[in-house]
C-alpha cells in the first residue's frame, strides 16, 4: 500500500525554541562564506518555479565587485492557483525579514525591497508596522540593512525578475535582455539576488535547523519540503507544507475528490497530467518542478474550456514586447476556438503545436516560453475535448 502524503511543518512552525531575531544573530556570527557552503550543501532550490540554486545565485551575487547591492524578496505572486506567498507574508513575515537579511550580510547589501503584487495591498498595513519593528531591532544591532515594500499594479509579467527590475525603477513592466543576469545588472543595474517568498524562508530555517536535516528531507534532486497551493476539485482546498519528490498519485490520493482526471501543475503556465500518468510524474526537479499552485480537475471539467481560459489569460496579460508571444498567444487562442467551431480540421492542432515550439525558442520571456505547457499537455491527452 502506499504512503500517504508527509506533511512537514517548517514554514509555519511557531513553537519555536528561538525566534527570527534570536536566529539572525546566531548566523551572523558566521562567516558569508560559511552561510553560503551550507546553502549549497542544503541543496536548496528556489521555490518560485525555476529552481536555481539559492547558494550559487548568492556566490555569484557575493563576488561581484560593486559597492551597491541589493537584496528583492519577489512577492508577486500572480500565477493562477498560487496563494502561499500570501499566506507567509501574513502569518510568518519576520521569517523573510530574517532571510533577506542574511541575505544582505553574506553579498554585502544595505538595501533590502519586497515587490508585492498590488492584489495583494491589503497586507501593506500590518506588514509594514512589523517591518518597522524589525528595522528598528536591525538599528538597535547595529546592522547596516534596512528593509523596504514597493508595490506592483497587477500585471503578470513583473513576476519575471528583469521586468519586476524595470517595474520598482518607475518604467513599463517589460522584460530586459540576458545577459547580463541580475546577479550582474539587476536593480539599478547593480548586482542582485531575487529570492521567492517561500525561498527567504527556507534560507532562515536552514540556518536555525542546519543543512542535514533539511536536505533530509525530499529526494536527491529535491532536497527539502514546498509549501503547496491546492485548488479545484478537492475536498479540502488550502496551503500544505509536503515534502518533495512523491508521486502525483500519492498527492491525488490524499487531495482528490476520488474523481480526478486531470491536476495542472504548476499554475496555468504548468503542465496538466493526465490520470493515466499519475504514477509516472514526480513532483519535484527530477519530474515536473512546481511554483506550488495544484489545481485538480474532475470528470465534470472541460479541458476545452480549462485551455480557453488560461489561453484568455496569457492574451490579456502579454506585455506585448515581442511578436512571438504578442501574436502566438492570440493565434492559439482563435486556433482553438476555430477547431471547437468546425471551422478548422483537427489537424490544425498539431500546426499550433509547432507555434508553441517557436514561441518556447523566440519569445523573450518564461511567459511565452512556457504557454506551450498547458497547450501542449492538454492538447495531447485531451484531444478529443477540444475537438468535440
Amino acid at each position: 500500500m502506499e504512503k500517504k502524503v508527509k506533511k512537514v511543518d517548517i514554514i509555519f512552525e511557531t513553537a519555536l525554541d528561538t525566534s527570527p531575531l534570536d536566529v539572525l544573530d546566531k548566523t551572523l556570527q558566521r562567516s558569508a562564506d560559511d552561510i553560503i557552503l551550507e546553502l549549497i550543501d542544503s541543496g536548496l532550490k528556489g521555490r518560485g518555479g525555476a529552481g536555481f540554486p539559492t547558494g550559487l545565485k548568492w556566490k555569484f551575487t557575493k563576488n561581484e565587485d560593486s559597492d551597491t547591492k541589493y537584496v528583492i524578496c519577489n512577492a508577486d505572486e500572480g500565477e493562477p492557483g498560487t496563494f502561499k506567498d500570501r499566506e507567509i507574508l501574513d502569518r510568518v513575515p519576520e521569517k523573510v525579514f530574517t532571510g533577506m537579511t542574511i541575505c544582505g550580510y553574506v553579498i554585502g547589501a544595505r538595501e533590502g525591497y519586497i515587490y508585492l503584487r498590488g492584489e495583494y495591498n491589503f497586507l501593506l498595513k500590518t506588514l509594514n508596522a512589523k517591518l518597522d519593528i524589525f528595522n528598528k531591532a536591525l538599528k538597535d544591532r547595529n546592522i547596516d540593512f534596512q528593509i523596504f515594500v514597493k508595490s506592483g499594479s497587477g500585471a503578470y509579467v513583473c513576476g519575471e525578475e528583469s521586468a519586476l527590475f524595470e517595474s520598482m525603477q518607475g518604467f513599463r513592466g517589460e522584460p530586459r535582455n540576458k545577459p547580463p543576469y541580475p546577479t550582474v545588472a539587476g536593480y539599478n543595474f547593480k548586482p542582485t539576488v531575487i529570492n521567492n517568498v517561500e525561498t527567504l524562508v527556507y534560507v532562515a530555517m536552514i540556518c536555525r535547523i542546519g543543512a542535514e536535516k533539511f536536505k533530509a528531507l525530499g529526494t536527491t534532486d529535491s532536497r527539502g519540503s514546498k509549501v503547496f497551493s491546492v485548488s479545484g476539485d478537492t475536498p479540502i482546498p488550502g496551503i500544505y507544507e509536503l515534502e518533495l519528490g512523491m508521486p502525483l498519485s500519492r498527492f491525488v490520493d490524499e487531495f482528490g475528490d476520488g474523481d480526478a482526471k486531470a491536476v495542472q501543475v504548476g499554475g496555468a503556465s504548468g503542465h496538466c497530467v493526465p490520470r493515466k500518468l499519475f504514477a509516472d510524474t514526480i513532483i519535484g526537479f527530477e519530474g515536473i518542478p512546481t511554483g506550488g499552485s495544484m489545481m485538480l480537475f474532475n470528470s465534470s471539467r472541460s479541458m476545452y474550456n480549462v485551455l480557453k481560459d488560461y489561453l484568455e489569460f496569457f492574451t490579456e496579460e502579454s506585455c506585448g514586447q515581442c511578436t512571438p508571444c504578442r501574436v502566438g498567444c492570440q493565434q492559439l487562442l482563435k486556433g482553438i476556438e476555430a477547431v471547437k467551431r468546425g471551422e478548422r480540421p483537427p489537424a490544425y492542432l498539431d500546426e499550433m503545436k509547432k507555434l508553441t515550439g517557436t514561441m518556447r525558442i523566440a519569445a523573450k520571456c518564461g511567459l511565452g516560453q512556457s504557454v506551450g505547457n498547458p497547450f501542449n499537455t492538454i492538447i495531447d491527452n485531451f484531444r478529443e475535448e477540444i475537438i468535440y
